[in-house]
């Protein structure tokens, strides 16, 4: 049960994040003076699903029960009429929730002592709900560990500060910061503009040591107010917690300081986008050595067929590593954003980078996925790709060394081809299950719906008097 899977600090109870068991999640929560708990689930979109209940109520009931539907929803609220999704749930019968307490860890930002926890989900008679993103997640790392490996990845997540917007009519503009001036130029790497908002980066700090997570670096990046959060490597399933708890967490200290701070892919037309790059690697688990390098420190074979996965099955992907219309917007021409399958030695303008390091440090970069994306899907899919290049053997085409920027190919550039091709995936329905990729499908193909029904100002623009 995840509720009684062993954590490896020794001191959990006075540790900021996690405990082991029970008896000492009651423990850390009195001595905290816990009065209510968020228990919260991952949805597919990344939002945070879930109830809130006093302490006592907590440990009163074995298990949380919502709805199976909470993982059915769209990102604006709705819920898809496809046939393919009721067919798998046609009663929307509750699922049982079982805290994960190694994620148990208090809300900085709440004025009464509130803690959080992540649920995992399961069906009625106990197994998981392959729909739930946490167990997508899971279900591929156990493919790893059936072969005795152990994958290591590092996210580095993007994102804007803007001012308050409280007309979606009217488009996102960055924030006045301590100057009492806007950025209207670019500042890649630049002090001086993350100086400009000292205190916000302090809150980031303070409220991310309070809930035990790790920021390994950040950085201004190339676009006005633009941000970028480096996590340190490590096990999959903790760096998707600990992005999914950092954007709440950003998010809760831009208001702070009256700001919002977004992971839309492109929140602004004249700035760069917005990506959530993932680093990986994998280990022997018996062994400890990067299976990515051979004795000599030449690269070894897994390393290429690692490759070749994500050259092959990345198109199909798409859906998940760009979930809505508004991430294919970070993908235009001569834009910093790779629009291509290409892969390269410290190239920055391919899909996959192959970072310069030490061969037991050998890893791969993925550079296509958006901020937007949902953290336990999105490492999810780039470790799909390459267990099933691992497994096939498939070879990638040749590293590239030249400029690719303007070199559109082998990517969907719209979410309708991106999801016609995941639904099609034969290995990928094998793998995710039957169940997981139709109600992707119909979730995303019901998003694009709704925002067909939406009339853009571009359409206002220059259809209104000249068609």
């Amino acid at each position: 049960m995840p509720a009684n899977e062993k954590n490896e600090s020794p001191n959990s109870i006075s540790a900021a994040r996690g405990v082991t068991d029970l008896k000492e999640a009651r423990e850390w929560l009195y001595s905290r003076g816990i009065e209510d708990i968020e228990c919260i689930v991952p949805d597919l979109s990344g939002v945070a699903r879930g109830k809130m209940m006093p302490t006592e109520k907590f440990f009163s009931s074995a298990a949380m029960s919502m709805p199976s539907s909470i993982f059915a929803q769209t990102i604006s609220g709705d819920y898809p009429e496809d046939d393919d999704w009721f067919q798998h749930t046609p009663t929307d019968g509750d699922l049982s929730f079982l805290p994960d307490l190694k994620t148990l860890t208090i809300v900085p930002w709440e004025t009464d002592p509130t803690a959080q926890i992540i649920h995992d989900a399961y069906t009625k008679d106990g197994q998981p709900y392959e729909t739930s993103p946490r167990n997508v997640l899971k279900k591929v790392i156990s493919l790893y560990e059936k072969e005795g490996w152990k994958p290591i990845v590092a996210p580095e997540v993007e994102f804007y500060l803007v001012k308050p917007n409280k007309d979606p009519d009217y488009p996102l503009e960055p924030p006045i910061g301590r100057s009492g001036r806007p950025e209207v130029g670019r500042q890649s790497y630049s002090i001086s503009a993350l100086n400009e908002f000292d205190e916000l980066i302090d809150d980031i700090y303070d409220l991310s040591e309070a809930q035990g997570l790790e920021i390994d670096t950040l950085i201004h990046e190339e676009g006005a107010a633009q941000m970028e959060i480096n996590l340190r490597h490590g096990d999959p399933l903790e760096l998707a917690d600990q992005v999914f708890l950092f954007k709440r967490t950003i998010r809760e200290a831009a208001l702070r300081h009256d700001m919002y701070a977004t992971f839309m892919a492109k929140p602004m037309s004249s700035q760069p986008g917005s990506a959530m790059h993932i680093h990986q690697s994998i280990i022997d688990a018996e062994t400890g050595q990067n299976i990515f390098s051979n004795e000599d420190g030449s690269a070894s074979s897994r390393f290429l067929h690692f490759i070749g996965g994500h050259q092959t099955y990345m198109p199909a992907l798409m859906p998940i590593m760009s979930p809505y219309v508004n991430s294919y917007r970070r993908f235009s021409r001569e834009s910093t954003s790779p629009c291509n399958l290409f892969w390269g030695y410290d190239n920055r303008t391919v899909a996959l980078r192959v970072p310069t390091s030490k061969p037991a440090a050998r890893r791969i970069e993925n550079r296509v996925p958006g901020s937007d994306a949902n953290p336990y899907l999105v490492i999810a899919a780039c470790l799909a790709a390459g267990y099933l290049g691992m497994k096939k053997q498939t070879l990638p085409d040749q590293p590239r060394d030249q400029d690719c920027t303007s070199m559109q190919t082998g990517m969907p550039r719209t979410l309708l081809d991106a999801v016609a091709q995941f639904e099609k995936n034969r290995d990928l329905i094998e793998l995710f299950g039957e169940k997981f990729v139709s109600t992707y499908r119909a979730v995303k193909l019901e998003e694009y719906e709704t925002f067909m029904a939406v009339i853009s100002a571009w359409e206002r623009e220059y259809l209104l008097l000249n068609v």
